[in-house]
């Protein structure tokens, strides 16, 4: 192996090994707190872990699903939160179809999309 080829296979190995895009997994939900107000709005705190890393992979927002899959609203995460993990954050008047039992939230990130731990909320225990 020449020592241009050798240069080449390090910095590819170099960059392999330093970066984390594509690595870090994706978002998982692992707490949802809810409340209902007086005129029938929902509030979400929801608590997200993913191992952020930097604005190229970072978990960029949450979703409130019907069962089936519909979306009854969203939250956009602006920014990583590399140093803040596990993270909460709310998302409040939401309107829920009448009717509705339960709803599921997910979390979203930059590289995968969904895919990670979602959690399901049983309506008529809240």
């Amino acid at each position: 192996m020449n020592r241009q080829h050798l240069a080449c296979v390090m910095a590819v190995l170099t960059v392999c090994a330093t970066s984390t895009i594509g690595l870090t997994g994706e978002a998982d939900v692992v707490a949802v707190k809810t409340a209902k107000d007086g005129s029938g709005l929902w509030t979400f705190e929801v608590t997200i872990r993913h191992a952020d890393a930097g604005w190229g992979h970072y978990a960029n927002r949450f979703e409130i699903l019907s069962p089936d899959g519909d979306i009854l609203g969203t939250r956009v995460l602006h920014h990583p939160h590399v140093d803040e993990q596990p993270f909460t954050r709310s998302l409040r008047g939401i309107s829920l179809p009448n009717g509705l039992k339960t709803i599921r939230i997910r979390a979203i990130d930059s590289v995968h999309s969904d895919g990670g731990k979602e959690i399901t909320v049983d309506l008529s225990t809240q």
